[in-house]
């Protein structure tokens, strides 16, 4: 189910890639990306930390890579072969901060749109 937000971002991902193509390492899209975020004034927080509670207790240690106004996480990539734990890291990421919609991004691929997986839980 597309929304008006995602398609936003994915539209920002696809800029970047078509300006980078792959190849590069991940931290170079997230801020490539980040500055296509304020170009088009799409508001977002770069390495968010999330708590996992577990009986009762607070954990630390996860971060989000993009959290896009306050209601997307989105996980980036840049592996030429997408892995299952990108997945399950996103759906971790959606039931820790409650959230319902997530993107992962894969800028490894020759074509972005092959690398660009919606995730709601």
């Amino acid at each position: 189910m597309a929304d008006k937000l995602t398609e936003r971002i994915i539209g920002a991902a696809i800029e970047v890639h078509k300006e980078l193509g792959p190849g590069l390492l991940e931290s170079i899209y997230e801020e490539a990306l980040c500055h296509e975020f304020q170009l088009q004034s799409i508001q977002h927080q770069r390495q968010v930390p999330v708590d996992i509670v577990y009986k009762g207790r607070e954990i630390k240690g996860l971060k989000i890579d993009l959290l896009v106004e306050n209601e997307v996480v989105v996980e980036l990539k840049a592996v030429k072969l997408p892995t299952a734990v990108a997945l399950s890291q996103t759906i971790s990421y959606l039931k820790a901060t409650k959230l319902k919609r997530g993107l992962i991004i894969n800028f490894g691929e020759d074509r972005l749109i092959n690398g660009i997986k919606r995730v709601s839980v």
